[in-house]
């Protein structure tokens, strides 16, 4: 994998976790082009359609085995079928099991596979000290393991609790998009093994105009709850790299409502702490002088 500041065929010519490059102030730009890429291929991402979830976890298992990802344990997790619980750094995929019922007995599954959401505006890469994670020039964010230091600043930074630091190496980790296999034009193993279509990939303006038809379809065969996640541009977090078809609010499925980068106020924060600094510099001054007379 390249360093962050590598030169590629694609056209990098910056490095991906220099201050300033976020999409704060480029509403609309796709995420490479502020990276630096000058020239650069379609923002590639997922849209992954949870009504047709079969919980099979085949993401789950080609996720490990193409990545070298360790195994979490088989031992179920008492909630519903599930041995991962929720991603981590060494689950890049989860499938999620909800069981819902209507008062009446009536039971229904709600099945997902979850996985990062490759944010426009991700908080990981501002707070990362190393330039571990980077942007690369499909607008994906990988994190370099050579590089990453093991600080877990990114851990708390991420606003969908994704990244996780490993107990084996100490080092974060998260889904990497397959960022090899792209390269070679392959898509994510997860995608390939997915046996009912449920995880879609390829160029994100593509998935959006197929994610909204498909909600549509949706719709008019009553399924009136049915609504896309990550999908808006105008979001906190800028439009998320993969989206998803949820069929009940985000909260059942454990993702926040309304997602914000958590790092979109700091350039604030610090004009404040400045000013509040500079303030104090000048009453030390003035009290010392006002002393000495």
């Amino acid at each position: 994998m390249p360093s962050a500041d590598a030169g590629t065929s694609s056209g990098a010519i910056t490095n991906q976790n220099e201050p300033g490059t976020t999409l704060s102030g480029h509403p609309g730009l796709d995420p490479a082009a502020v990276a630096g890429y000058s020239e650069h291929p379609p923002r590639l991402g997922f849209f992954t359609d949870t009504s047709v979830c079969i919980g099979c976890k085949a993401c789950e298992v080609a996720c490990k085995e193409w990545n070298g990802v360790p195994e979490d344990g088989l031992v179920l997790t008492g909630m519903s079928y599930d041995n991962t619980a929720d991603l981590s750094a060494t689950t890049w995929r989860h499938v999620a099991f909800i069981e819902q019922s209507d008062g009446d007995g009536d039971l229904r599954w709600l099945m997902a596979s979850n996985v990062c959401k490759h944010c426009s505006e991700a908080a990981c890469l501002d707070v990362c000290p190393t330039g571990a994670l980077m942007r690369t020039e499909f607008g994906t964010v990988v994190v370099q393991d050579d590089i990453c230091n093991g600080c877990g600043y990114c851990v708390s930074a991420c606003p969908f609790g994704v990244i996780g630091r490993s107990e084996i190496d100490g080092g974060a980790h998260k889904c990497t998009l397959c960022y090899d296999r792209l390269g070679d034009g392959l898509m994510p193993a997860c995608a390939k093994a997915c046996p009912t279509e449920s995880i879609q990939f390829g160029p994100l303006a593509e998935l959006r105009e197929r994610a909204q038809h498909r909600v549509d379809d949706l719709h008019a065969a009553g399924q009136s709850r049915a609504r896309l996640y990550g999908a808006d541009p105008a979001d906190g977090i800028g439009g998320a790299g993969a989206m998803f078809l949820l069929l009940d609010e985000p909260e059942v499925y454990g993702l926040p409502p309304d997602p914000v980068v958590t790092t979109r106020d700091l350039p604030r924060m610090w004009r404040r702490a400045a000013a509040a600094a500079v303030s104090l510099i000048v009453a030390a001054a003035v009290a010392c002088a006002t002393g000495r007379q």
